[in-house]
């Protein structure tokens, strides 16, 4: 089967405008995934950033031109930030964020529990490994606190001024019967949003985390490196989102142009159309689940609504709207919805999400499920 290459081509999508984002609410996701990165409040560019996404971070005493532009909207998915934690999460969509490298998550028992270790990570070079129990976090316990605390205080996000890069947190941790204290120290980090794995069954498996600036490349690369005998299952369960222009990016690894969707901003409609020239021969499965919001919603609708994959998986999350930036006279940066996103058959995903064409029940394996599509495609084809 063969394939034409992504090296060296193009990277620009004709949209209207570049900056356009969609933003997610990445405590939403935390509940669907079970698994929260350091970067949960925007950072890991799941998201920019939206109302529900803050991790406990401090508040600024006083109200800001942006805190009451965003109370008197009544926006569901706005948000109002500092302009310094304005620049924290325009890093995040740079693919960077400062923490040591941990993902955590809450056990059924109630333990905080090390779920990933970064590779290159302070926390690898430190020894932590997956499944360490987390006791306390700079002398204090973690006892039934939200999990976004617990990720705010590894980042240093509760502190009176974040914590930036050489900065240290102390962990007190717990393996089998061994318990020790470790002090970490925090680096700038770079995001991996996509990633590759191969099996011997004729199936590479590629997870795109986040649309960060930069991964709609690393997936055109990853495709490319494809064995042309292997079918792809393009995995976007946990996936909150990010950049739009970076999803339509995305879409055009797998369309030979077209529509990927229109959004308005303000009531002036424009539209995100696919480079040509992507692979639209190689058997393509795309696995969603409620974690998947968005922008890798509107990809989701964009290769279905196109008959360019098969959609696996559970019912979507249900966010189509358009968040942009406006800076405030003070610095203050407010977060404003200015439109709603529509796939290119005209639906729109607002509350209902996107409905798979194989919806897989919660005792299944999704992952196998999409391997045994992906086999009846091969075979069709």
């Amino acid at each position: 089967m063969s394939r034409p290459s992504h090296r060296g081509s193009s990277r620009s999508v004709r949209s209207g405008v570049a900056l356009a984002c969609v933003f997610t609410g990445v405590l939403a996701a935390g509940a669907v995934t079970g698994s929260w990165p350091e970067a949960a409040d925007g950072v890991e560019s799941r998201v920019l950033a939206s109302g529900l996404s803050r991790s406990g971070g401090t508040a600024p005493a006083a109200e800001d031109d942006a805190r009451r532009l965003v109370s008197d909207s009544g926006d569901r998915w706005s948000a109002a930030y500092t302009a310094e934690e304005y620049e924290q999460l325009r890093r995040g969509l740079e693919g960077e964020y400062v923490g040591t490298g941990i993902a955590v998550l809450r056990t059924a028992d109630g333990r905080i529990e090390v779920a990933e270790v970064h590779r290159d990570s302070p926390a690898e070079r430190a020894g932590i490994a997956p499944g360490d129990e987390i006791l306390a976090i700079d002398g204090v316990p973690l006892a039934g606190g939200p999990v976004t605390d617990v990720v705010s205080r590894l980042r240093g996000s509760d502190q009176a001024e974040q914590a930036g890069p050489g900065s240290t947190v102390l962990l007190e941790l717990a393996r089998d019967d061994r318990r020790w204290d470790l002090e970490v120290e925090r680096a700038r980090l770079a995001v991996r949003s996509v990633s590759v794995s191969e099996s011997g069954d004729g199936v590479t498996r590629i997870e795109v985390s986040s649309f960060t600036r930069g991964a709609a490349e690393l997936l055109r690369e990853a495709v490319a490196e494809v064995p042309d005998d292997h079918g792809i299952v393009l995995d976007l369960r946990g996936n909150a989102g990010g950049l739009l222009t970076e999803a339509a990016e995305a879409a055009s690894v797998f369309l030979d142009g077209g529509l990927v969707a229109t959004y308005e901003v303000y009531g002036d409609e424009r539209a995100l159309h696919a480079e040509s020239g992507g692979d639209t021969g190689t058997p393509l499965v795309v696995l969603v689940d409620g974690g998947t919001m968005s922008s890798a919603e509107m990809l989701t609708g964009a290769l279905q609504d196109r008959n360019r994959a098969v959609i696996v998986g559970a019912r979507t999350f249900g966010k189509g709207t358009v968040q942009m930036p406006s800076e405030q006279p003070d610095g203050s940066v407010a977060e404003l919805t200015v439109g709603h996103y529509v796939t290119p058959s005209g639906r729109t995903v607002d509350e209902d999400g996107i409905v798979p064409d194989l919806l897989v029940g919660s005792g299944q394996d999704a992952e196998e499920e999409a391997r045994t599509v992906l086999g009846g495609l091969e075979a069709g084809g």
